[in-house]
């Protein structure tokens, strides 16, 4: 008897991640941009406000647009799934976490008037995590430093010569973590 194929829901962060952005996009859409304002976007706001402390964590979750979302999930539902399988679900969830907390942050502090939405910074870390791969006990893989000097090299020249409204500071901040969650649980057992 032959088996019959199912969906499987493989990878539950980074299919739940991207379920949430697109009904946040949805909403932001639906809204006018309010719920993006409201939820879904970082900036700096009065430390009284309990929103100012969630938003720290919800802006990966907004979009500006359709082609923002799609932009960013291209590459979330292409890295996610192998990271969370090789790290966990929790530890996944944990670097998103981890991710979205410093790049909020680091917009709050550093750009009084910016508002911060996307999941760019969360990308941007899985790109230099999945770079890490097979990393061992004081070694470090080309990949990883040929994939960082391309990387910042490029958020480096943006940032100084492209008006483009994206926040390189945010890429960075991301693979920084990135890195840091790779060497500090990517070593082969």
């Amino acid at each position: 008897m032959k088996k019959r194929k199912v969906i499987q829901y493989n990878s539950p962060v980074i299919l739940t991640f991207s379920a949430v952005s697109l009904a946040a996009l949805i909403l932001g859409i639906i809204t006018g941009g309010f719920t993006n304002r409201l939820l879904f976007s970082v900036y700096r706001s009065s430390l009284l406000n309990p929103l100012t402390y969630i938003r720290l964590f919800t802006h990966v979750l907004g979009h500006a647009d359709i082609s923002h979302y799609i932009g960013n999930m291209m590459f979330f539902l292409l890295l996610g799934p192998s990271i969370e399988e090789k790290y966990g679900s929790k530890k996944t969830l944990q670097l998103i976490a981890l991710t979205a907390f410093t790049t909020g942050i680091a917009n709050v502090i550093l750009f009084s008037d910016a508002a911060l939405l996307g999941a760019s910074g969360v990308v941007f870390s899985f790109i230099i995590l999945s770079s890490m791969t097979g990393i061992q006990e004081g070694k470090i893989p080309l990949t990883l430093i040929l994939v960082c000097v391309l990387y910042i090299g490029e958020e480096i020249v943006n940032a100084l010569f492209v008006n483009d409204n994206i926040s390189q500071l945010t890429h960075i901040l991301g693979g920084v973590c990135g890195c840091v969650f790779g060497f500090k649980f990517g070593k082969k057992r």
